[in-house]
């Protein structure tokens, strides 16, 4: 355990309860529940083969995640906030995304250790609405600080899309709504995968006055194995996407109002096969095997741009949030010790306005 000397910020979880919300495995879990094996079996026989591969496994999210769930993983550790980033909520369209912001705010948070320091909810720019949903947004939560609209959507079809067009981020339509953020005074949390980084970038400079985060580092979906149809096949193919991600990143970097999270790298889509072993990672496995991808957006952004998310429970397929924050806080510390306050406390509380 790293002695972090502080109660550190968590700038990305997620947080729901699949018998009681808008859930897309809802009925199966209702039906099922009781019964572990066989609601895995039929997850797996009802949901895209590209969307089960992308979770690695389904009991983290056809099970409740809610504050007592996270407090519980934090182990020896302790968070002082959180910021709750949307969770694709399944009552996606119109005003049905208002539910999720009611229900995070509704969670028994008072009942740990740990605050709900800000909510990051979904809407859609594109959307003729959408003003309005960002109004009912804030109606419904005074810790409303930005949105998310995730973009990531890759080459490989075998890889799970999870938006409904590639160049989501360069739509005239999406660009228009995307106005409203800074005039609500709304930060925006992107997704996206490596190969769609340029659409960012173009992003980042049409809206210099809206401050916007790059969740996951880019997610570089193969850089640690296979995934999809033909992604990560080769070492050669991993080097390729490794270097064209640190040409992305630096550029990315370049853009003063864009911030990044060291958050998301043990999802399996980056090409980890933990939980195809039935083992979770090592402290020293994940510092070995991402301190390349931390240190070089730690170069690239520096120690005031870049902050810590756990993204539990999606991370928790492939390690325990023990060994993450141990693994994350120590490649921090390798690098510059004094950037720890920074990196785990400091800059999520100032992009979030906490």
């Amino acid at each position: 355990m790293q002695d972090l000397g502080f109660n550190f910020i968590d700038s990305h979880i997620h947080q729901w309860d699949p018998l009681n919300t808008p859930h897309s495995a809802r009925m199966a879990v209702k039906v099922f529940g009781r019964y572990p094996a066989v609601l895995d079996k039929v997850i797996r026989l009802v949901k895209p083969k590209e969307l089960i591969e992308s979770l690695g496994q389904t009991v983290y999210v056809t099970s409740p995640y809610l504050p007592q769930n996270y407090q519980q993983d934090l182990g020896p550790y302790q968070a002082e906030q959180v910021v709750h980033i949307e969770a694709h909520w399944h009552d996606g369209r119109g005003k049905g995304v208002v539910s999720e912001t009611r229900f995070i705010e509704s969670l028994p948070f008072d009942t740990t250790r740990t605050q709900l320091g800000a909510v990051v909810a979904t809407a859609d720019p594109r959307q003729s609405n959408f003003k309005k949903i960002l109004k009912l947004h804030a109606k419904n939560s005074s810790r409303l600080r930005g949105i998310r609209r995730m973009g990531a959507v890759h080459e490989d079809k075998g890889i799970l899309a999870w938006a409904d067009q590639p160049h989501l981020y360069t739509d005239k339509k999406f660009l228009k709504g995307f106005e409203q953020l800074a005039q609500h005074q709304l930060s925006f949390d992107a997704w996206v995968y490596s190969t769609q980084l340029q659409d960012l970038i173009q992003l980042a400079r049409q809206f210099p006055e809206t401050s916007i985060v790059l969740d996951h580092l880019g997610t570089p979906a193969g850089i640690f194995g296979k995934v999809g149809k033909n992604t990560g096949l080769t070492q050669t193919g991993r080097d390729n996407i490794f270097y064209q991600w640190q040409e992305d990143i630096a550029e990315l970097a370049t853009c003063p109002n864009v911030y990044t999270k060291m958050s998301g790298l043990m999802m399996p889509v980056l090409g980890h096969q933990f939980h195809k072993n039935k083992r979770l990672a090592t402290k020293q496995q994940m510092i070995d095997l991402l301190s390349p991808m931390i240190l070089h957006a730690l170069k690239s952004f520096g120690t005031y741009r870049v902050m810590f998310g756990s993204n539990f429970p999606m991370d928790k397929v492939s390690t325990s949030l023990v060994n993450l924050i141990d693994a994350y806080s120590d490649i921090v510390a390798s690098y510059n010790a004094s950037a720890l306050k920074n990196i785990f406390y400091d800059n999520a509380r100032q992009f979030y306005r906490l």
